[in-house]
């Protein structure tokens, strides 16, 4: 993928790492970005270059709008999540918390991916990048609902990897540790910084790269799988 003069459309986009990717994408020379949100009120974004869309990822005909509209895109990147922390695996409300969770972060995913899949194949082909976790393979108990989102978030970018493949279109999965956005603000954590991550994303998908595991602790988790020392397991003292 040639990011310079493609057209690119990153949801969640409004805050955070999505607006790094919309800014990174700019400075890489993208003729276009549109920069998805739930609400495009107030946006700071007025970089000559980013074009706010309204779309909701939970909501098909917001999407199927979205696709129609920006129907010159030839990039899209998977960004829109949300994330919530409880007690443990127990919490009465975790069913319910959870189907709030994969709403965004897994169907949203497949909602924007049906709906630009078509686009992208009109367009030439393209690229499509996912922005997955670590805990897609290392799921924290706080964190146990957002994990099983990014586990399936993982599972559907494989399948639509080899999908999507004879059309043109290259599917990147991302995968990072904690970012050092609002999301995780006030907790002390090791965090790596947005601007860094977007911008190895980058890099792998002009490489033609099918996965980027972005951070150190990432690449640990991911090695330690096949292994009898691995991850889920907390059997690496650095995941402890």
């Amino acid at each position: 993928m040639n990011i310079r003069d493609s057209i690119a459309f990153v949801t969640g986009a409004n805050r955070g790492l999505g607006l790094f990717f919309a800014r990174e994408l700019l400075a890489r020379g993208a003729a276009k970005v549109y920069a998805g949100a739930r609400s495009i009120d107030g946006m700071e974004v007025d970089e000559p270059g980013i074009v706010p869309v309204l779309v909701d990822v939970t909501k098909p005909d917001s999407v199927a709008a979205a696709a129609a509209r920006c129907a010159d895109v030839n990039l899209l990147v998977n960004n829109a999540g949300i994330a919530r922390v409880m007690a443990s695996t127990l919490d009465p409300d975790w069913i319910a918390t959870s189907r709030e969770i994969m709403e965004t972060n897994f169907y949203g995913m497949v909602l924007t991916t049906q709906a630009f899949a078509p686009v992208l194949a009109a367009n030439g082909g393209g690229a499509i990048v996912n922005v997955l976790s670590d805990t897609a393979w290392f799921s924290r108990p706080m964190l146990a609902a957002y994990s099983a989102s990014k586990s399936a978030a993982w599972s559907f970018t494989n399948a639509t990897r080899i999908d999507l493949r004879e059309q043109g279109i290259h599917v990147l999965g991302m995968h990072v540790g904690f970012l050092d956005t609002d999301m995780t603000r006030g907790y002390e954590l090791k965090k790596t910084r947005p601007q860094d991550a977007v911008s190895s994303v980058l890099d792998g998908l002009e490489n033609g790269k099918d996965e980027v595991l972005v951070d150190a602790n990432t690449q640990l988790i991911k090695q330690s799988l096949s292994s009898a020392d691995n991850a889920y397991y907390l059997n690496l003292p650095a995941l402890a």
